[in-house]
């Protein structure tokens, strides 16, 4: 049972730091195509080492769940650590460049 709730966490984990480094893409792209961007596109080379470890490590933390059962309680730590980190990151990073609408 241990093991379904590793794996579910994981699985989020992962989904989390992959949606940190695509609005991570999206506003690299857009920076590159729009004149003065270059403070935004500046502030993403900044931010790839945080949304890169974050998905290194929920990639491994997920990896962890075909282990034994202690992976698994490493596992969970391993993923509820990194998906929060990117969670918080990708909060940031939005707040930072949402529109005023």
């Amino acid at each position: 049972m241990i093991n379904v709730i590793a794996v579910i966490i994981a699985i989020a984990s992962v989904l989390a730091s992959l949606a940190h480094v695509g609005y991570l893409a999206l506003l690299n792209n857009a920076a590159n195509k729009r004149a003065g961007g270059a403070p935004v596109a500046q502030y993403v080379r900044g931010r790839w080492a945080v949304a890169g470890g974050t998905t290194a490590a929920s990639l491994l933390a997920w990896l962890f769940t075909a282990g034994p059962g202690v992976m698994d309680v490493l596992a969970i730590i391993l993923a509820a650590g990194s998906g929060a980190v990117a969670t918080k990151a990708l909060q940031s990073t939005q707040a930072r460049y949402r529109s005023g609408g």
